[in-house]
């Protein structure tokens, strides 16, 4: 094995464009109690905060924070979301979407002062097939010139399981690059589309992983966090096999596995105090990307990775990293295969 340490601190250097598609943009509403829940009763809120959000935008934001150009393609537009979102977007972000109009989910998060939180998310609008055709024109438009196209989240009512699969396709003859980052039958739908489908980055955790390929989750952790990496790997190569030119296993404190057709790597995660982890896989998406985009190596694609997502779990609530907040120090990233 060659153990590295590789560099995860350092912002990267301007690079090309990066577009992202939230197939099911949010509302994010935290109500935080000043104590217990008590169902069936009523109860004040100490606090109510609002947020624009989606994971596309979440790796858009990243992108940008780092000074990338990155736009963000939302399916539909609503002036209260589009209001909340362009209050808080970098310099170096935009934001498109087709001329349709829907009002997002809003997904209401209960905070309770010992630490308790209750989440409950809406489905989203459902989207007509005329809606779906406009949301995929607009993503192909955005697309052209982009370096990387990422398609993340849940699929909204209307869009049909392989949603993904048919963008990922419709996106190949442009030359941009995919990531998919979603789950449950969506996930399914891109796995079961391959190799016609085929696709640049897919980013399971452990759950996604088991899902994928027949797996224990709860095996791959236990074996993860006791250094233990083989059947992780193992079941990576599976799917790079199938036609995903990179997988990364994002592994939460042990770390982050990337499998390609020149081996695998392990990055270990920075000793960080864990504040939040709302938003790390999206900060890990948009670190790899980074990395790409900016040239690197997959070996240090994967410690852009791990220590974006590590910043974005040091920091509280929904706040997501800039390069200022990555963790100091260098990543250590070890070979573990030729």
């Amino acid at each position: 094995m060659n153990v590295q340490e590789r560099g995860g601190g350092q912002r990267p250097p301007s690079a090309r464009r990066v577009v992202t598609f939230t197939a099911n943009p949010s509302i994010d509403k935290t109500v935080a109690l000043g104590g217990p829940l008590a169902r069936g009763e009523v109860q004040r809120a100490v606090s109510v905060t609002e947020q624009a959000a989606g994971k596309g935008v979440n790796v858009a934001r990243v992108v940008a924070e780092a000074g990338v150009e990155a736009t963000a393609v939302l399916p539909f537009d609503d002036t209260a979301y589009r209001a909340m979102l362009d209050g808080a977007v970098p310099t170096a972000m935009a934001v498109d979407a087709p001329g349709v109009r829907h009002r997002p989910r809003t997904n209401t998060t209960i905070t309770e002062p010992g630490g308790t939180t209750t989440k409950v998310n809406e489905p989203g609008p459902t989207l007509s097939a005329s809606d779906l055709d406009a949301a995929t024109a607009q993503v192909v438009a955005a697309a052209a010139g982009a370096a990387w196209v990422a398609l993340s989240g849940s699929l909204p009512p209307g869009a049909p399981d392989d949603w993904y699969a048919q963008l990922a396709a419709a996106l190949r003859p442009l030359g941009a690059k995919v990531a998919i980052d979603t789950s449950d039958a969506a996930l399914d739908a891109v796995l079961a589309a391959l190799p016609a489908s085929a696709f640049d980055l897919v980013k399971p955790n452990s759950d996604e992983l088991a899902q994928l390929t027949g797996g224990d989750a709860a095996a791959f952790e236990a074996a993860a966090a006791a250094g233990d990496l083989a059947d992780i790997v193992a079941a990576a190569k599976r799917l790079h096999e199938r036609g995903i030119t990179h997988v990364l296993v994002t592994l939460g404190g042990s770390g982050a596995v990337l499998v390609n057709a020149a081996g695998a790597w392990h990055a270990a995660a920075p000793a960080i105090r864990v504040a939040s982890t709302v938003g790390a896989g999206d900060s890990s998406v948009a670190g790899f990307i980074l990395g790409d985009v900016t040239g690197l190596d997959p070996a240090d694609c994967l410690a852009q990775a791990v220590a974006h997502g590590s910043a974005a779990a040091s920091l509280p609530g929904t706040t997501l990293p800039t390069p200022d907040d990555l963790p100091p120090g260098r990543v250590v990233v070890t070979h573990l295969t030729a």
